[in-house]
Parts: structure tokens; C-alpha cells; sequence
């Protein structure tokens, strides 16, 4: 499969089909027995739910449907029931045997393990660096963001060891970086690498998924992701990732963000931007509102001028200040006009000529132009 697939793959949104037979695929490849019960949630929120409640020792009755308004199955059992029904009813009775241990190592893992040392030991390391470079070195750093941003999320949602479960997952579609890489040999060792036919089957179809002994919790794709040009989570009108649950992610070019705030931007003022008691979010709303323009309408003044341009501060609260220095391009438009330009600087400049030098990375005795531009 081409790398561009994969990161198809990696970012795909909607249910997938024969999940569950791609999990079990992967669980007899492990030398492991197949899972009495598939179970499959809308989110990887409500997946680190459960399997926290499985590795307390709790018969769960978390799932699709027909949960009570108790959190139990609707016949009130607290059992698992298939993948299929949801929850409740003609389901699974654990027993004291619980779900039994996370087979993560052995399903993930250790066929990661495996697979990369046969790479290594053919490719040798410039061979494998190279590979990895063309494959999943190019998917790793967008997927690793998204992976940061949603465990962060459930850790939001449910504390910090909600986010310690998600530990235990196989990513499904975010495996897509190491998988392409495999995906992209032209293997003379086939042992090695065909204990991982089932894991990419699921990443094809699937999002985060808990492998136990006697029980998968597998989670959905979210149905709408949305992206900033540089990958980054981003939506001014809604949640950037949501699932089928509710379960969103609210971001702003990759910083989290509470609901609603990129619908606040486009009424955005001075005076909102002073009141913003987040210092973040106060960064956000002046980059979008435009620092040449916030100085404009906040009422600010000049606090030193010389030959190289014009230094402003505005003292913002909780924050650094902010501090620009305005400069007129010397050589002139098409027109004949010549642009002005704000450039941030330090919060510790007291001079222009002090800003201006620090933006070509020199100091200020040292900047002599012939020509300012």
C-alpha cells in the first residue's frame, strides 16, 4: 500500500467494515485465542472508559444502544454483549475471570519487534533510515500530533488515568506511520512479516482498539476530521474531530480551544481580546485579529521612535506585553507607496533601533545599514 494511502488511512472518518473479523485476524497471527466478545464503541473516549472499567475488575456494561441510565446493561446484568447488539441483553457474563490480561505486547508489539528486525538486518541502518524517511517518517509527526491531541482530550474528559489506559491501545488507523513502512517492503522474509496482515486490517477499518484475552474493545473513526493546511487539528465553525458519541475536539491551527471560540473570532474587539483571562487564547485572538490593527484600535502609544521606525507597547494582563516595532519599507511599491510593516520583538526591547536589530539576529551597535528596508 503507497504512502499516500496510508495516510488516507490515517485520517479516514466514517465506520469501517468487518472490523471485528480484522480483529480476530490479528489475534490468531499472535498465537492468541480469539476474543470471546468483539465489543465496538463510537470513540476512543468511550473505549478508555471501559477498558479502565474492565482493568478494575468491573463487568462492564458500557456499549452501543442499550446501556440503562444506570451505566449497565439494560436487563441490568452488567454484562458484555456482542459487538452487534451493543450491551445488555444475551450478553457475555465475565465472571471472576474478568476480561482477562491485555494482550497488547503480544499483538502489537512483539510483531513490531519482529518485522523491524528482519527490515534492519536486510536493509542494514542507512537501508532502514531511508525507508523510514520515505514512508512513515513522513505520516509520523501529523499522526503523532493528532494521537497527542486526542489523549489530552480524554485526559480533559476523564482525568489523568483515563489518559494512562489509552496506553494500553492499539491505534488502528493512527498505526498507519510504522505499518506503511512495512507495507512498502518488498519482503524476501515473509515469517516475519506476515503477523501483521491482521493489525493492518484493522487500521484500514478501524480507530483505537483494547485487546484482552477474552474480550476487544474496538472504537470508531471519527465521522468528521478537519485540518489547517499544515495538518493541524483547526475549524472556526465547529468541532475540528468529532465521533459518533459527541465525544470533540475543539482546536484552532492545533490549540485546543473551548467550544464555541472560533465563532467568537469573527466579533472579535480590543476590549474582548484584554478581557481573555487565557493568556494562550489571548495569543490566538490577536494573531487572528492582527497585531497592526490591535495597536490601531486599542489606543496605544508610541513609547520611542528613531531614524529605523517606531516601537509600540500594550501591557496585556497575566501576559507578556506586546511590543512591535512599525517600519516603512524603502523601496516603493509598483504605485509608488511604500508599505508599513509591525514587527513583534522581545517584551524587554526599549528602543526601535534595539527591535529592529534583534529581527536580523544582531545587536544593536552592530546594526549599521546603508539602506533601511
Amino acid at each position: 500500500m503507497a504512502t499516500l494511502t496510508w495516510e488516507r488511512v490515517a485520517l479516514a472518518t466514517g465506520p469501517g467494515e468487518d472490523a471485528e473479523e480484522a480483529v480476530r485476524q490479528a489475534y490468531r497471527e499472535a498465537g492468541l485465542a480469539e476474543p470471546e466478545l468483539v465489543v465496538v464503541l463510537p470513540s476512543p473516549a468511550a473505549g478508555a472508559e471501559l477498558a479502565a472499567r474492565l482493568a478494575g475488575g468491573e463487568e462492564a456494561g458500557s456499549g452501543q444502544g442499550s446501556d440503562g441510565p444506570d451505566g449497565q446493561g439494560s436487563d441490568g446484568s452488567g454484562a458484555l454483549g456482542s459487538a452487534g447488539s451493543g450491551v445488555g441483553s444475551g450478553g457475555l457474563r465475565l465472571g471472576s475471570g474478568g476480561a482477562g490480561r491485555c494482550v497488547r505486547d503480544e499483538l502489537r508489539t512483539k510483531p513490531w519487534e519482529r518485522a523491524r528486525a528482519a527490515a534492519y538486518g536486510e536493509l542494514g541502518h542507512v537501508g532502514w533510515a531511508e525507508l523510514w524517511a520515505e514512508t512513515g517518517g513522513r505520516l509520523w509527526p501529523q499522526v503523532d500530533r493528532l494521537v497527542g491531541d486526542l489523549r489530552r482530550a480524554i485526559a480533559d474528559r476523564g482525568g489523568e488515568s483515563l489518559r494512562q489506559v489509552t496506553l494500553d491501545a492499539v491505534l488502528g488507523q493512527h498505526d498507519a506511520p510504522w505499518l506503511s513502512a512495512f507495507d512498502a517492503l518488498d519482503a524476501p522474509w515473509p515469517a516475519a512479516l506476515g503477523g501483521l496482515d491482521g493489525l493492518k486490517r484493522v487500521a484500514e477499518r478501524a480507530g483505537w482498539w483494547w485487546p484482552y484475552e477474552r474480550v476487544a474493545i474496538v472504537t470508531e473513526r471519527p465521522v468528521e476530521l478537519h485540518l489547517d493546511d499544515q495538518g493541524r487539528l483547526h475549524r472556526a465553525d465547529g468541532p475540528a474531530m468529532v465521533y459518533a458519541d459527541g465525544f470533540a475536539l475543539h482546536a484552532w491551527h492545533g490549540m485546543p480551544v473551548p467550544a464555541g471560540f472560533g465563532a467568537a473570532m469573527t466579533g472579535l474587539t480590543p476590549e474582548r481580546i484584554r478581557s481573555e483571562e487565557n493568556a494562550e487564547l489571548r495569543r490566538v485572538m490577536l494573531e487572528h485579529f492582527g497585531f497592526d490593527r490591535y495597536l490601531a484600535e486599542s489606543g496605544a502609544e508610541p513609547v520611542h521612535s528613531d531614524e529605523t521606525g517606531v516601537l509600540w507597547r500594550v501591557e496585556l494582563a497575566g501576559d507578556e506585553p506586546l511590543v512591535m516595532v512599525e517600519v516603512v519599507n524603502s523601496t516603493p511599491e509598483p504605485d509608488g507607496t511604500r508599505r508599513t510593516y509591525f514587527l513583534r520583538v522581545p517584551p524587554w526591547t526599549e528602543r526601535a533601533r534595539q527591535g529592529v536589530a534583534w529581527t536580523f539576529g544582531v545587536a544593536e551597535d552592530a546594526y549599521l545599514p546603508q539602506r533601511e528596508t
